[in-house]
């Protein structure tokens, strides 16, 4: 009997079971929607794992990364691919003043709570505070009726804020993803504004912005544009100084034809030469 009971299968429980310590230091946090993700492949997701563990400013292009894995270049550049296209990454190109192109990549570690904080922030109005009600005055014993408070003047906005608030509204018809609401493009219009007041024309200005955008989605246009109407902004040209003219010259009297000679000489007035018309003496006296 106790050898059956030695020899009878002991009973294990079936699957993963997990035995946790707390890491107190040198740790990430990560979501479920990415570690779990349906669409996403396991080099996808342990390519977006390692990312977000890297100090801002580490370089993220293929060529690094297929240094640090044994993944090839193509297996990386297809994960990043994918990380683009579910919104866990953006990359997008920027030229430096000294002319150079480099790539800027961003990442996003909850692109779900993103879009759901956008969609609801287009949805909600923001909240308007009602004024609050003036306090009841005494009747004034002056028979004579107060002056209507007067209201305060609406800001004035300028005709190249306007312009700006234009170029930045039809950026969508460039493309479809740089949708701005009526919020947005007020907020971001006085830096366009500069771009125009530097000399640009409106449609330089659009090309710069909508320039080598990213193939992704693009999770908040706003942010992009904001991005881009920062770092990219040219310089100011310098007005060049007004010179002053050269003072004229004496004024040279023209050539002439002699009635008499036919000689050409230098006279205010048609005439004579000096030899076929010699001065007077009094003249002469006089010079």
């Amino acid at each position: 009997m106790a050898d059956q009971q030695l020899s009878a299968p002991t009973r294990v429980p079936s699957g993963i079971r997990h035995i946790n310590h707390e890491h107190r230091r040198g740790y990430v946090k990560i979501g479920n929607h990415l570690a779990q993700h349906r669409e996403l492949s396991m080099t996808a997701i342990g390519l977006a794992t390692h990312i977000q563990s890297l100090p801002a400013g580490t370089k993220v292009t293929i060529k690094a990364l297929a240094e640090r894995f044994p993944e090839g270049e193509v297996r990386i550049a297809a994960a990043l691919r994918e990380l683009e296209q579910h919104g866990y990454l953006a990359r997008f190109q920027a030229r430096l003043p000294t002319g150079r192109v480099v790539t800027s990549t961003v990442s996003y570690n909850n692109p779900p709570a993103m879009a759901t904080g956008a969609a609801r922030e287009r949805r909600v109005p923001p909240a308007r505070s009602e004024p609050e009600p003036a306090p009841d005055s005494e009747p004034d014993p002056d028979p004579e009726s107060p002056p209507e408070p007067v209201a305060d003047p609406a800001p004035v906005v300028s005709e190249t804020e306007l312009q700006a608030r234009e170029l930045l509204a039809r950026l969508r018809l460039r493309d479809p993803r740089l949708v701005l609401s009526e919020r947005d493009a007020v907020r971001l219009a006085p830096a366009a504004a500069v771009w125009l007041e530097r000399g640009l024309a409106p449609g330089a200005v659009a090309a710069v912005l909508t320039r080598s955008l990213p193939l992704a989605a693009i999770h908040s246009p706003a942010a992009l544009l904001a991005h881009r109407l920062r770092e990219l902004l040219p310089p100011r040209l310098e007005v060049p100084r007004a010179t002053h003219p050269a003072r004229p010259d004496h004024t040279i009297p023209p050539l002439r034809t002699c009635d008499g000679c036919d000689r050409a000489f230098r006279s205010s007035a048609p005439g004579r030469c000096r030899d076929c018309d010699p001065p007077t003496d009094a003249a002469a006296t006089a010079a």
